[in-house]
């Protein structure tokens, strides 16, 4: 059977704010945080996943030339380098290959300009044209997102190359309705507040409004569309208790392992089913 080939993109700043492939305090000991992408490695190693998919490329968009995304790297940096902290074990392979062999730097350097720059569109644009000649590159079938901190738009238009070819594995409920749903890059805190009963309306101020309290979060992997975290639901899972006692790392250690974890590996192989039908 041919193989899937798939493509991950995230942001490297996301996954240091996690303390990604590193030991974060946890309820007074150690716990390893390992990084989705680590987990997703594993599956192709040790899983029926293998069978289905190749990992083709990992894209980051982080951008050496802004003092901001320099600053939230810290000691990461921009690669994995001898003595510094990583997003995974620096020896980690997939199906034989060096993961850091498969890194791809496609930085996003529009979001240097002010928000309402006029130059702003046309090299948000410019930069989803390098993304799309870098996916046509990997010749790849499907893309997975992972804490990419910014929005896609013309790559994910209906009729566009790879509409409906892009998911996203989200650290919350993302489905409209749900008394869990938790959109947005704050899901994590969000879902926090909402287990101390507090709905957060303004994240600029950190102003709130009392709710009733809400125990349980989840995970989504779901299409990515042009808004945040809107795309049609492919899998989900709701399976992570809140300790209100939980710090946001504590948390999204929980999340990652009950939930976020599982919904990876669950529309992975949803998506690899819908592979095999429309084959036939």
């Amino acid at each position: 059977m041919t193989k899937i080939k798939l493509v991950y993109m995230l942001s490297l700043r996301n996954a240091a704010a996690d303390r990604a492939g590193q030991d974060i305090e946890y309820k007074g000991g150690l716990r390893y945080m390992k990084s989705p992408l680590e987990f997703l490695v594993e599956q192709l190693n040790e899983t029926e996943l293998g069978d289905a998919y190749s990992l083709e490329g990992v894209i980051y968009d982080d951008d050496e030339g802004s003092s901001t995304d320099r600053a939230k790297l810290g000691e990461y940096g921009f690669a994995c380098q001898p003595g510094k902290p990583w997003i995974h074990p620096p020896h980690l392979a997939v199906e034989g290959r060096p993961v850091t062999s498969l890194l791809h730097a496609i930085p996003s350097t529009y979001r240097r300009l002010p928000l309402d720059s006029s130059e702003r569109p046309a090299q948000k644009s410019a930069f989803e044209r390098r993304l799309l000649a870098r996916l046509a590159a990997l010749d790849a079938d499907f893309v997975v997102l992972d804490g990419l901190l910014v929005i896609l738009d013309e790559l994910v238009r209906p009729g566009a190359p790879f509409h409906r070819r892009i998911a996203n594995i989200h650290p919350g409920v993302t489905r409209l309705g749900s008394r869990y749903e938790r959109r947005g890059a704050y899901a994590t805190l969000d879902a926090l507040h909402g287990a101390h009963g507090r709905k957060v309306v303004d994240w600029t101020t950190g102003e709130t409004r009392p709710v009733p309290p809400v125990d349980r979060t989840g995970a989504s992997f779901h299409y990515v569309d042009n808004g945040i975290d809107s795309g049609e639901v492919i899998f989900d899972v709701l399976a992570t208790p809140i300790d209100v006692n939980d710090t946001i790392l504590e948390l999204r250690w929980n999340n990652f392992q009950q939930s976020l974890f599982p919904a990876l590996q669950g529309g992975l192989a949803t998506m690899a089913e819908s592979f095999a039908k429309a084959s036939i």
